[in-house]
């Protein structure tokens, strides 16, 4: 069976480069307005859906000849297939929640994006013919070879890369990475041991074998930063460009906490699956705990993260370990309740 990874480099693209991509950006989301707009006036006018071929040709390949839409042509052709792509994906998702054949919560329809969502993404499958050059730059297609900060190397060759900007301004490029059990034998040895997790407050785990891990309090200890950052932020008039530089700020300031949790469940959780067959973990209601005056502290912890392995840092996603211990959707396949 093949799985796969998800790898994140940052990304440092020049001031030519950011402009460019800002253009992809722009570019797929249009085109995904569009889809989701024709599907909406097929709705209203109770006709069929219109197929993907369909859109295809009319919202990129036709519209490129109007005046209208002929900037779509300065971005690769890849970039406003995926983000139909995404559509199609978004809808099935939606249609799937509806009918109960998707677990978890219940998926909306698609919405607009819109041009003040500070996060961006386009992906590039390989077919865009997009590359690592020998100097270990990315070669984008109609961007150029954006610089990239490599942290580990990657184990195979990536069937497609996501150029993704955050809230905080930054770039990444997530690389996915097809795998199987025969790669994943190697790098999570077998064993015989087996653990139970009892997650907390106090201690963000006590193991069944007494020991215990603290929590770090990520935001509780970033709190004072925080609030001086958004009341800076609330005394900037709307629309200015202080008040950018006060968002980023705050942006920023989020990001390093999120990271720094990420961080922290990414070494636990993989220390936990490399040394262990089987984890057991309680079933926490994290939604319920979430509406008490616990939340901010709940919040903090990150329980789902890390238990559902949802971060695109964790080492061990979609491993054979991870599906043995967790189950195949990323839940808890051992539910035992450590008390």
């Amino acid at each position: 069976m093949v799985m796969q990874l998800r790898y994140s480099f940052r990304l440092y693209p020049d001031t030519g480069q950011q402009r460019a991509l800002a253009r992809a950006f722009g570019c797929a989301r249009v085109v995904f307005n569009d889809a989701v707009r024709a599907r909406e006036e097929a709705k209203a006018a109770k006709q069929p859906f219109p197929k993907a071929a369909e859109l295809s040709k009319r919202l990129i390949t036709e519209a490129k000849q109007t005046v209208e839409r002929s900037w779509l042509g300065e971005v690769s052709a890849v970039v406003l297939q995926q983000s139909l792509r995404d559509v199609e994906t978004a809808y099935r998702n939606f249609f799937a929640s509806l009918k109960g054949d998707r677990k978890g919560p219940k998926t909306g329809a698609p919405h607009f994006k819109s041009r003040k969502d500070k996060r961006q993404s386009i992906r590039f499958t390989a077919n865009a013919r997009w590359s690592i050059t020998d100097k270990g730059r990315l070669n984008l297609p109609k961007i150029g070879t954006v610089k990239v900060k490599w942290s580990r190397t990657l184990p195979a060759t990536p069937s497609s890369v996501t150029v993704i900007k955050d809230a905080a301004g930054r770039y990444f490029a997530s690389f996915v990475i097809d795998t199987g059990p025969a790669a994943d034998v190697t790098r999570m040895p077998e064993t015989d041991r087996t653990i139970g997790i009892d997650l907390g407050l106090t201690h963000f785990a006590v193991l069944s074998d007494g020991t215990k891990i603290d929590s770090p309090r990520f935001l509780r200890r970033a709190e004072k930063k925080l609030k001086k950052a958004q009341r800076e932020l609330s005394r900037k008039q709307k629309g200015s460009k202080n008040r950018e530089k006060a968002r980023l700020k705050v942006a920023r300031a989020h990001v390093k906490v999120a990271d720094a949790r990420r961080e922290f469940h990414h070494q636990l959780s993989t220390r936990l699956i490399s040394e262990n067959q089987g984890i057991a973990v309680e079933d926490l209601s994290v939604a319920g705990l979430a509406r008490t005056r616990l939340a901010k502290s709940v919040h903090d912890a990150g329980w789902s993260s890390f238990v559902n392995g949802r971060s695109y840092s964790l080492g061990f996603l979609r491993s054979e370990r991870h599906t043995r211990a967790f189950g195949q959707a990323g839940q808890p396949r051992i539910a035992a309740a450590v008390q």
